[in-house]
């Protein structure tokens, strides 16, 4: 009886997140920047980039046809050591380009490696205003710049998180990918509408560069490869609660392209959950902990059920309710990223979505992973 009450509990506790949220957007506003709007906010995009040389040129391109004005923009690529063509890339473009671009070699700056590194001095480089980022392997609209200028022009927000999904996604696992992704978009976005931000992702987001200064950057989380975003984001809510906003609009979506294989797949997810034993807000733990203590149950549960050990009734409308709930979030986030015919995809990930999430678990603390060429160790964050 005691573990069906702790299951019980869980899923209650794990309803009411999910259905919060759901709430929360629904009623989130949409942004779309009027015809007659004229920007004038300074922007900077930084694109922290490693070894993109198949598609940094497709991101610069979109970057040059956007409907901004191009003496309010500019473009910094920061280049960690790639050892490909993607700096040689980028200085070929410069010179027909119509937008501002320069590229900054990380390799010039002594001890200067990994992400967090690129941002920084990008940062720093940065004239603008408004410091725009996204990742190398990523498409953008021709509104993308003019959707956060309006946001930030109307609301003043201090750090603005954008909505990022997948595109090109032709077989089942990446179809899979799009829909779980887009749940963690949902959470992110939500989570923010209701003054309690808990993530968000790099390939969409801007804040201030003033706002990085005051909050001390990255201070307190180099020892951590990834989760620059997030981190961020974290502090800025903690030292000016009130201005993270989510930019809810369909043409500030970035797209970017799914893992191909389960390996890769894997190994990004154990970086991303790598960071989360470093997050200092209660309410993001404690949101961690209940996808994690459900999903376990909800795993546990199988061997009980085919032992008779649970009654099959019990273990069926255990997972009806989390299908339930899921698929009523789902339903509203795919819709506004336009894979909505990618829905009916969370039927077989929920087959999957238990184990995922405990063994990503798991890994993210005692494990390794591999990023850009570099295998680093979770439980130090220490490279291989």
């Amino acid at each position: 009886m005691t573990w069906l009450l702790l299951l019980l509990l869980s899923l209650l506790w794990y309803s009411w997140i999910i259905l919060s949220r759901w709430l929360a957007w629904k009623q989130l506003p949409a942004t779309t920047a009027p015809a007659a709007f004229q920007p004038s906010t300074r922007l900077t995009v930084i694109i922290p980039v490693r070894n993109e040389a198949e598609n940094i040129l497709y991101l610069l391109q979109d970057l040059d046809r956007q409907h901004y004005p191009k003496e309010l923009l500019e473009v910094l690529v920061v280049d960690d050591h790639s050892d490909d063509e993607t700096p040689a890339l980028v200085e070929q473009f410069m010179l027909g380009s119509r937008t501002s671009v320069r590229c900054i070699q990380l390799g010039n700056y002594v001890k200067y490696s990994g992400k967090k590194a690129a941002v920084q001095v990008g940062v720093e480089q940065a004239q603008g205003e408004l410091l725009l980022f996204t990742d190398g392997d990523c498409r953008v609209g021709p509104e993308w710049l003019r959707s956060y200028s309006y946001l930030y022009k109307t609301e003043r927000p201090y750090f603005i998180s954008g909505p990022v999904s997948f595109h090109h996604t032709h077989t089942p696992f990446e179809r899979m990918q799009l829909v779980e992704f887009s749940s963690l978009i949902g959470i992110g976005g939500a989570s923010i509408a209701m003054g309690h931000p808990n993530m968000c992702n790099g390939a969409n987001l801007a804040y201030r560069k003033d706002v990085f200064k005051e909050v001390g950057g990255f201070a307190g989380n180099e020892a951590v490869a990834s989760g620059d975003d997030e981190f961020l984001l974290h502090k800025v809510h903690q030292a000016f609660p009130g201005r993270v906003k989510f930019l809810r609009s369909a043409e500030a979506i970035v797209y970017t392209t799914a893992r191909k294989s389960l390996i890769s797949f894997i190994q990004q997810r154990v970086r991303w959950a790598s960071k989360w034993k470093s997050y200092q807000s209660l309410q993001v733990q404690l949101v961690a902990l209940c996808v994690f203590l459900v999903n376990l149950l909800l795993f546990l549960a199988i061997p009980l059920a085919l032992w008779g050990s649970m009654p099959v009734w019990v273990f069926l409308s255990a997972y009806l309710t989390k299908f339930a709930v899921d698929f009523l979030f789902l339903r509203e986030i795919t819709d506004f990223l336009q894979a909505r015919r990618y829905l009916w995809y969370i039927l077989p990930l929920q087959l999957v979505y238990i184990p995922y999430v405990l063994v990503t678990a798991v890994l993210g603390l005692w494990g390794r992973y591999n990023w850009k060429g570099r295998t680093i160790r979770t439980y130090d964050q220490q490279r291989v």
